[in-house]
């Protein structure tokens, strides 16, 4: 019995060592699954609260790169905006040339070529002869603005450059605003065409015709503004003039010190001059003093009648002698 009791109670506890043992080992085997989950949720937060930090860090950055591009683009367009390209520059130039030639027919032939050639055209030509030997001519020549500084030389090198100017004036502002102005113009008078197709009074017919004539006066004096500046900015103007080598007040003749045949020559010219005046005046008097000496002449010839016939007739009527005859 006592020892049916022991082994009993030994077999108790060694089941009750087993049960321990075992819970023991779940409990062993819980906390080091709640222990790892808790490291992996752990971990999980930090890579969790990392992320975002990496994220937004990575967004700030992406969105800093993204903006650089958009800020160097802006850039870029500011910076044409600012300097604009030389095709969309727009410049009125204009050059002076005063250039002494042997022959002038011949240079302002050549000048013509050298414009024509170029693509332009002669705007004006006017030659003046000076005397039988002597003539200038001044030409204005419209050539492109590309072809400008070509021609520009060409023609200082036909001869003996005696003075040049140039300049060039920068009107883009000018046309941009002009051209802005026209488009809002032509919207202007589009909103009005479109009024006047909806209207169904006639004072209101009226009335917009009225605005309408006056917008479409202001977009043809705009239009007209854009095709001078067009004509302008495309072809350069240059004006040329070209005189003789020796002319007539060219030579510095004048500022020597004059001698003796030069004041012979300047008394008789003024002696001519003189006779030639004086000419003139008789030949313009001459129809009033004619007409006054007939005036006398006449004045003259009545009077001798007029006392003629006061005289006759004393002459007829003698005088009485004292026997009372008459006188022989």
């Amino acid at each position: 019995m006592d020892v049916e009791r022991k082994s009993g109670r030994s077999f108790v506890r060694a089941r009750a060592a087993f049960v321990a043992g075992s819970l023991g080992l779940l409990l062993a085997v819980g906390g080091c699954g709640a222990s790892g989950d808790s490291m992996d949720s752990g971990a999980k937060a930090a890579d969790g609260k990392a992320a975002p930090r990496e994220g937004f860090a990575d967004g700030d950055g992406g969105a800093a790169a993204s903006a650089a591009p958009e800020e160097q683009a802006d850039g870029k367009a500011a910076g044409k905006k600012a300097a604009p390209k030389p095709g969309g520059t727009h410049v009125i130039r204009t050059a002076t040339l005063s250039v002494e030639v042997k022959s002038v027919p011949k240079a302002a032939a050549a000048a013509r070529g050298v414009a024509e050639g170029a693509g332009g055209l002669v705007a004006s030509e006017n030659t003046e002869r000076l005397d039988d030997t002597y003539e200038t001519s001044h030409l204005v020549l419209r050539v492109p603005q590309e072809r400008f500084q070509e021609v520009l030389r060409e023609l200082a090198g036909s001869g003996k450059l005696l003075s040049r100017t140039s300049n060039a004036k920068d009107v883009t502002d000018q046309v941009v605003d002009v051209e802005s102005r026209i488009a809002t113009q032509r919207a202007s008078v589009a909103r009005v065409r479109e009024l006047m197709d909806q209207a169904e009074k006639i004072s209101d017919v009226v009335a917009l015709e009225g605005e309408l004539s006056s917008r479409q006066s202001d977009l043809e004096s705009l239009l007209a503004q854009q095709a001078s500046l067009k004509d302008r900015t495309s072809l350069a103007t240059i004006t040329l003039d070209l005189t003789p080598p020796d002319a007539p007040g060219d030579d510095g003749s004048k500022d020597e010190d004059p001698g003796f045949l030069d004041a012979l020559g300047g008394g008789w010219d003024a002696f001519v001059t003189m006779l030639r005046w004086i000419a003139v005046a008789f030949g313009a008097a001459f129809p009033f003093l004619l007409t006054a000496a007939l005036a006398v002449v006449v004045w003259r010839v009545l009077r001798k009648r007029k006392a003629a016939r006061r005289a006759a007739p004393a002459v007829t009527a003698a005088p009485a002698g004292k026997d009372g005859a008459s006188a022989p």
